[in-house]
This record gives structure tokens, sequence and C-alpha cells, in this order.
């Protein structure tokens, strides 16, 4: 049996166009409206899962799907960083953020770190092998670089290597306890005949 998840990047919002610490806030005009032209593109789903922030709920939504939310695939928890820019966090506590992007263990946020999100998001992921027909899941950006660097057995380390655009599809199917991956396709409008 082949399991396949297929996980979908939230569409724009201000805190992703500012480099913002999720801080709760709704997907732009722009993003919404270009989630919503790209209903219909993606196959059908045995289950829709999300993560429960509201950009992600907001997003599947757009794209007319029903996701339930699902704790485990939430957002790393940036403790008191939360709402704030990398540079507000960067000019505040440089030698912080300075460790917190190269030792995935540091949380010097007091949420999780790098190397407790990527275990979390593993779990989920191993889990998804057992699972009949195709899981398609709306997440955090930083849920789909955890899932990638957990399904191919890569660094910890490599997690702030990869860059996952917004409203991107990244997909794995696997079978015996191995993944294989197809990077980031741009969402778009379906084709009409």
């Amino acid at each position: 049996m082949t399991s396949r998840v297929l996980l979908v990047s939230p569409a724009m919002s201000a805190s992703l166009r500012q480099a913002r610490f999720d801080d709760g806030g709704s997907l732009d005009a722009g993003g919404a409206a270009r989630a919503r032209s790209a209903a219909g593109s993606l196959p059908s789903a045995a289950r829709v899962l999300a993560s429960p922030s509201v950009r992600c709920l907001e997003t599947a939504a757009a794209l007319g799907l029903e996701g339930v939310p699902v704790p485990e695939l939430a957002g790393l928890d940036v403790g008191r960083w939360r709402g704030r820019t990398l540079d507000e966090v960067g000019a505040a506590e440089p030698d912080a953020v300075g460790r917190w992007l190269t030792d995935p263990g540091y949380a010097p946020h007091g949420g999780e770190s790098v190397r407790e999100l990527c275990a979390r998001v593993g779990r989920r992921l191993a889990g998804a092998l057992d699972l009949e027909g195709r899981t398609l899941a709306v997440v955090e950006p930083e849920v789909v670089r955890a899932a990638v660097v957990e399904a191919l057995g890569m660094p910890v380390a490599a997690f702030w290597r990869l860059d996952v655009p917004p409203l991107t599809v990244t997909e794995l199917s696997g079978r015996a306890g191995r993944w294989n991956l197809r990077l980031g396709r741009p969402l778009s409008a379906p084709e009409t005949e």
C-alpha cells in the first residue's frame, strides 16, 4: 500500500509578508483571492487536516476544503516571540536569534525547539504510512519543512535551508517505511475544458 500526503502551505497573509511570527491574523485579500481561484485544483482526499492557525483554516476554506484542525500539526511554538517580526527579535536579542538559527535544540523564546517540532511532525508522519487513501493537510510552512526533514532523514539543521512559498503543495508518497518527495508545486486555478 502506498500512502500519499499532500502538504499545502497557507496563502499570503500580513504576517507572512512581514516575516512576522504567526500572530493569529487572517489571510490578506490577495492571498484569499488566490486561494479561492485555486479551489478545485487539488485531488480528492480521504481526509483533510489543517494546522489550527487562522491562516491555515482560512486557506483550507478558501480552497473549498473542510480542514479538521489537528494540534500536532500546529506551527512552531515561538513562545514570547509570537507576533513579533524576525527583525524586531533580532534587534532585541541578536545572540539568541543567532543561536536559534544554528542550534536546532535551542528555544530561547520559551516555546519549542526546531528539533522538538521535527520530532512532533515526524511522529504524525510515521502514522500516515499506515493510512489508506490520500491525506491532504493545509499546514504552516515550518510544518512542511519539518515533514521534509523527517521524511528524507535529513539532519535537523537542514530545516532552515528549506523555503516553502505560500500556497504551494509538497507531496510525499511512501511505503515500507520510506518516503519519496515531490517539492513545492504552486496551486493555480484549475484548467477548464
